[in-house]
């Protein structure tokens, strides 16, 4: 039998050599990315792997996808499930983005911390909104609809083995082999040609659009590796005469602690692709869709913290609007450094990022009683504090990749106001609740404490 946790990291592992002979440029990111990694290993050993190990690092992809129905969310939703993987968090690229990209999105991905370690896959999933007048008229939103409600995504049996997978927990070897397959198969690149005419009205709103609404399937957009040094990776993949985009997306470098995600990627390719003209003929041509995205994950924040990380956006955007002529990722630095704790210890004494606590094996062992607040618990060597890795998404940073790879603004009427989506409206669409990230973590953490109270004997302690 092939349990979940395996059917993923094979799914992750076959889609990352699918995508690899799609997009040669891919496999170049992956070996940039394993060099990086093996040489901060090297410099800085066992604090390398401060924040997973080098195998779960090296292991590590996401995925992102874009579908354009409700009912094709759900169907992902039930393709994912079968892996183990839950629907997690909600973000509105539409208001993160100042150009046109008129989707919602949840990232589906495992969230028990053991699941995570075996391998942590997650696919960011966005879903196109025809339903929004600041994008779509009514013409177009209804011939979109009647495109999108016209295709098949994934084929019923794909649908039926994700099911017994998700029910059962695991697969016969025989029936695992098929789902991955055929799995594998409905994120490749088609090669049926797309109606030209078609593409290019979708296009003329958003590149995004276009690329959700104007074909008769979906595939993989871009695929993740994760790296310890994303600057340095930037650097190498930039010598190696590969585009990148011009910045990379969240917090800056520092030398205070990684917190949250930071993320860039190589400008989308011109991929040849057969086009259907209007007069039925077929022609070569080529559509920028793909980008290869790369990720440095750091320490995960709370309520507070995150609200601290979006007001220092703040503070750098204001900065940037009156300095328009400095380096922005200085700018950020600054902001950083005048703001941001600089250590592990400060943020967890001010309650702006999540840890897990662990009794230590050299705690005090004079008979002397530990100490009943966390804080001193740690400062006085009762317990260790180990990051907990942030496994989401920024919506901001999302939009910044997207926006970068589009091939043109878009365009977008904010003289009508956008349609109303939420968590809610997205759990309903789905039929399973999209979960809280922040509940998530803060769950983690809390389990951690209530062990370590066990442990010391500190009846009622809850740090």
């Amino acid at each position: 039998m092939t349990s979940q946790w395996q059917l993923r990291a094979a799914f992750a592992a076959r889609l990352s050599d699918m995508y690899g002979r799609e997009v040669p440029a891919y496999t170049t990111l992956v070996e940039v990315s394993r060099e990086v990694n093996e040489d901060v290993l090297r410099a800085q050993g066992a604090d390398a792997e401060r924040l997973g190990s080098i195998s779960r690092v090296t292991a590590e992809r996401h995925g992102a996808i874009r579908v354009g129905t409700p009912q094709e969310l759900q169907q992902v939703a039930r393709i994912f499930g079968a892996l183990g993987m839950h629907p997690v968090g909600f973000y509105d690229l539409r208001e993160a983005a100042t150009s046109a990209v008129p989707v919602i999105s949840t990232a589906f991905r495992p969230i028990d911390g053991e699941e995570l370690a075996r391998n942590p896959f997650r696919v960011f999933t966005s879903m196109l909104t025809p339903a929004d007048p600041r994008f779509f008229d009514d013409d177009l939103r209804s011939r979109l609809e009647t495109f999108l409600a016209g295709r098949e995504l994934f084929p019923p049996e794909l649908l039926a083995l994700a099911d017994r997978a998700k029910a059962e927990k695991e697969l016969p070897q025989e029936d695992a082999e098929r789902f991955l397959q055929l799995a594998v198969e409905a994120f490749e690149l088609s090669t049926e040609p797309v109606d030209k005419a078609w593409y290019e009205t979708l296009e003329q709103v958003s590149a995004v659009a276009a690329d959700i609404g104007g074909v008769r399937s979906t595939h993989i957009n871009h695929l993740t590796p994760r790296v310890l040094d994303i600057d340095e990776l930037y650097r190498r993949m930039t010598e190696r005469g590969i585009e990148m985009i011009d910045t990379i997306q969240g917090p800056p470098a520092w030398k205070g602690p990684d917190v949250l995600l930071r993320q860039t990627s190589f400008r989308a390719l011109a991929e040849p692709r057969a086009l259907r003209t209007p007069d039925g003929s077929v022609v070569s041509g080529a559509l920028r869709v793909r980008f290869g995205e790369v990720e440095a994950r750091g320490i995960a924040l709370t309520r507070e913290g995150r609200a601290l990380y979006d007001h220092l956006l703040t503070l750098v955007d204001q900065q940037a609007a009156l300095h328009p002529h400095t380096d922005r990722s200085e700018l950020a630095r600054t902001v950083w450094e005048e703001h941001m704790p600089a250590t592990e210890h400060e943020l967890a004494a001010q309650g702006l990022a999540y840890f897990t606590y662990h009794v230590a094996p050299d705690r005090p062992r004079d008979g002397s009683r530990p100490p009943t607040s966390i804080s001193e618990l740690v400062e006085q060597g009762w317990v260790r504090a180990e990051p907990i890795v942030y496994e989401d998404f920024l919506p901001r940073s999302a939009a910044g990749i997207f926006q970068s790879n589009l091939s043109g603004e878009g365009t977008r009427n904010n003289a009508h106001e956008g349609a109303a989506y939420d968590a809610a409206w997205l759990s309903g669409a789905i039929g399973r609740d999209v979960l809280d990230p922040f509940a998530l973590y803060e769950q983690q953490q809390n389990s951690s404490l209530a062990r370590v109270a066990r442990e010391l004997g500190l009846d009622g302690f809850l740090g």
